[in-house]
């Protein structure tokens, strides 16, 4: 999942200065989160890839420029990969306490 969310950042830089492309990549964060599920080995993988894609690309290169510019399209880019972060730590289910099953009450 890790790999699968640092792939889609790749593709999100590569086109998120196109008409299309800001659009296009918030549908299909979306979508693969939905795909995924919920889960600590699932979704937060994914959402951790893609904002450490993109993370990885925001400083200057060597070149002297940026590849996600200063524009609307680029803080956009920036403001998918923090609502999938956020999205994806807010859907995360509550770790188990004490070994407890889903179905067992716990001791008064």
């Amino acid at each position: 999942m890790l790999v699968a969310g640092l792939a889609t950042a790749v593709a999100a830089v590569a086109v998120h200065e196109l008409w299309w492309g800001l659009p296009v990549i918030a549908l299909l964060a979306v979508a693969g989160l939905v795909a995924v599920g919920r889960g600590w080995s699932t979704r937060l993988p994914l959402a951790v890839g893609f904002v450490g894609g993109v993370a990885w690309v925001v400083p200057a290169r060597p070149e002297g420029d940026y590849a996600i510019a200063t524009s609307g399209r680029g803080y956009g880019l920036l403001l998918v990969a923090f609502v999938v972060l956020l999205a994806a730590l807010a859907t995360l289910p509550r770790p188990r306490r004490g070994g407890l099953h889903e179905t067992e009450v716990p001791p008064t």
